[in-house]
């Protein structure tokens, strides 16, 4: 950078470069995240043990998002919290690798997101302030190579285990060794130099409307069926047997992340044209269809179509709530009511699953039922909502 220009940051670099980062970030765990319940098992876990590592790896994250924005904001730096979270989640895959008892899956996957949480409000801060003014491009570019690593690294753990009978602990290590070399264009990385403000970490409800509180406790309700994924990939695993019983649901992974990528845009528009809350009451329900599904159906090609319509679900809900709960809260408060939305169905996921591992020991359909009764329950909240938004 020149002289008089130390305020400023290369914008376009900053994206492709932090594009890049994720890329094999996301690369490197999605090697790891379809065979990661399979590990599990070999290693002594049951469902309770799955729930409970699943519900921590989701939750951890979450609950860490607030925390590590109120921080990077407080103490006006972004890059430092970037290159820590990518390089403790890096040293965590490495050791998961090592793992030799379900105890350490849970102690290693839970530091792993120690790293997430550390490190992705920080960077969606440079992203934002790089390109203030094409903001949607930037996070859109961002996006791409996110998502094209996530599906790359599915195609790769399934290359490497069926055509190279490479083992899970070695599939694990080889992305362990690719989320460190992901740290290196952090290093050309440049963040606009800011002051350190006086600011308070506060979440208060009484400062969100009074829709957007419901909107929230109707979505923590749905977070409660929304299980993690480790249990579908489990409900194949276990239809199956030998080398298919893992190669098979890490297809059917990836198949799910192809849907979810094609759809998520889609449905972004439509819910801009016909309302947000009738788009996540069709997401809802398409969760809840998938759940009963993986209850009573139990072929290759019910699993085919059930996890296209998981993926397509997922695209709804995902981007959609946070969408809607920005549209419910006012500007001086959205900070607020996006980290209040993220903290509730972080702290609904740990024994979202835990329930579902729970009932996984009773009868594998339970866990299911119990998934798509939530998930109606979740949309009949919604429905009687807009009824009386409608008179």
């Amino acid at each position: 950078m020149r002289i008089g220009e130390k305020n400023t940051i290369p914008g376009g670099k900053n994206v492709i470069l932090l594009g890049i980062v994720s890329f094999l970030n996301d690369l490197s765990s999605e090697m790891i995240i379809p065979i990661l319940p399979v590990f599990i098992k070999l290693l002594g876990g049951g469902g309770i043990e799955i729930g409970l590592i699943a519900g921590l790896r989701d939750s951890v994250s979450s609950l860490l998002n607030v925390i590590s924005g109120y921080l990077s904001d407080k103490t006006g730096k972004r890059k430092v919290f970037v290159c820590s979270g990518y390089l403790t989640s890096a040293i965590f895959k490495l050791l998961l690798s090592f793992s030799s008892k379900w105890q350490h899956v849970l102690l290693f996957t839970s530091l792993e997101r120690v790293g997430k949480g550390i490190r992705t409000s920080p960077r969606d801060s440079i992203l934002s302030e790089s390109m203030p003014r094409e903001k949607g491009k930037g996070f859109g570019i961002h996006r791409a190579f996110d998502e094209a690593g996530a599906i790359l690294g599915t195609i790769s753990a399934f290359i490497l285990f069926w055509f190279f009978d490479i083992g899970l602990s070695s599939i694990i290590f080889i992305a362990a060794i690719i989320s460190f070399s992901s740290i290196l264009p952090l290093y050309l990385v440049r963040e606009k130099k800011r002051k350190p403000i006086d600011t308070t970490l506060r979440i208060n409800l009484r400062r969100l409307s009074r829709e957007l509180r419901v909107f929230i406790l109707i979505s923590g309700i749905f977070a409660l069926a929304n299980f993690s994924y480790m249990f579908f990939i489990l409900r194949v695993e276990e239809s199956l047997t030998g080398k298919f019983a893992i190669a098979v649901p890490i297809l059917l992974y990836a198949l799910f992340k192809t849907f979810k990528v094609m759809f998520s845009i889609p449905f972004g528009i439509i819910s801009d044209r016909i309302g947000r809350k009738r788009i996540i009451i069709l997401g809802y329900a398409l969760f809840s269809f998938t759940c009963l599904g993986f209850a009573y159906l139990n072929s290759l090609l019910a699993f085919l179509i059930l996890f296209s319509v998981y993926g397509i679900a997922d695209a709804i809900i995902d981007g959609n709530q946070r969408a809607y709960v920005s549209d419910l809260s006012k500007e001086r408060v959205r900070s607020t009511a996006l980290g209040t939305f993220h903290t509730v169905n972080g702290i609904m996921t740990l024994p979202s699953s835990v329930i579902a591992g729970f009932l996984w020991n009773i009868s594998h359909e339970m866990t299911f039922i119990y998934g798509g009764i939530m998930s109606l329950i979740a949309v009949l909240f919604l429905l009687t909502i807009f009824r009386r938004e409608n008179r």
